[in-house]
């Protein structure tokens, strides 16, 4: 098998596979990447096909996904198995879950289905972990602030080339902090949309990227899945999802909130989120020359926009998008 010597990564890869894991490669193609330094390939061989990950030492570390994998697995959440690990050179031999997203299910339809797969999984991850002594970070005060920096730095100023008046963002930044940190607080994923969902064909669905898993707000995944930065629903199918999730968390004795003021918290966890997501987005594009994201730049805004209109402590900042914003990045609210 040629495996370019441009590639010293992956040519290292290879060498690993075949002289420590000792497998009988037939083919190795790319997989998938993702919005790290990460790549993923699939590993065809004779007794089977993995999926082997690439996880520069200098960039990345294996070891917060091993980690949480471990703590995913024994609550029944489908995490791909680990069987082999290399962490001194940022390798990883996993479980293939196959190439079929939610995304890609879910733009032929199956929604109702796949969405009821989705929130069953995040049950599990919300009841399975009990956020006290499983290990993980908060997501605490500090973190929020740095990610609302990102939306300041790489979209308004980098991207846009705008600056927000220091008193808009520190009224935004206390109101979105604010209701963060007075959720309850559970095992939050950090990335529980429908790219990180995999349609298999039993205990659906596979959950990847995982690995900065956080103890945080219990509106968190929730929003992430139903206010996805990649596909978009009508509000009201939104707003019975998230009825119907509600009334899980009310029954588990999650949550005591009643659904009003978890409403609340879901559309400003939704709006922090999205904000960071939106510098992300510019980010990849600037720094790292990943400019696929900016088509969907619109559709985020679009929902921080939305979430503005329904708070009138947000009117400032709904003004500042629709003068300043909206018009230079096709987005409407």
């Amino acid at each position: 098998m040629y495996v370019s010597s441009s590639d010293r990564r992956l040519a290292e890869l290879v060498d690993w596979l075949n002289n420590d894991v000792a497998l009988d490669i037939q083919q190795i193609t790319p997989a998938s990447s993702d919005a790290s330094f990460r790549r993923y390939f699939r590993v065809e061989h004779r007794d089977g096909c993995h999926i082997a990950m690439d996880a520069p030492p200098d960039k990345e570390n294996t070891e917060p996904f091993v980690r949480v994998a471990g703590l995913l697995k024994p609550s029944d959440i489908h995490v791909p198995n680990i069987y082999q690990q290399n962490s001194r050179q940022g390798f990883l031999l996993l479980e293939d879950f196959g190439s079929t997203s939610f995304l890609d299910r879910l733009q032929t339809g199956d929604a109702e289905v796949l969405y009821r797969q989705a929130m069953d999984s995040l049950f599990k991850l919300q009841t399975g972990v009990n956020p006290l002594d499983c290990g993980l970070p908060a997501y605490d005060k500090a973190l929020l602030l740095r990610e609302l920096g990102i939306f300041y730095e790489w979209f308004l100023e980098k991207l846009l080339g705008i600056t927000i008046h220091d008193t808009l963002a520190t009224s935004l930044n206390t109101m979105l902090i604010d209701s963060a940190l007075e959720q309850p607080q559970v095992c939050v994923h950090r990335d529980f949309h429908s790219r990180n969902l995999m349609v298999l064909k039993h205990n659906s669905p596979g959950v990847i990227d995982f690995q900065d898993a956080v103890v945080g707000p219990i509106s968190y995944d929730l929003v992430s899945l139903l206010r996805d930065c990649y596909i978009a629903w009508p509000e009201q199918q939104v707003i019975s999802w998230a009825q119907q999730y509600h009334q899980r968390l009310l029954a588990a004795g999650l949550l005591k909130a009643d659904f009003n003021r978890f409403k609340r918290w879901f559309d400003l966890m939704g709006m922090q989120r999205h904000l960071k997501a939106v510098g992300i987005f510019a980010r990849l594009h600037l720094r790292d020359g990943k400019s696929d994201y900016l088509a969907d730049i619109p559709r985020t805004l679009a929902y921080i926009a939305r979430v503005c209109e329904l708070y009138p402590e947000l009117t400032d900042m709904q003004q500042f998008l629709q003068e300043q914003v909206l018009p230079r990045t096709g987005a409407s609210a």
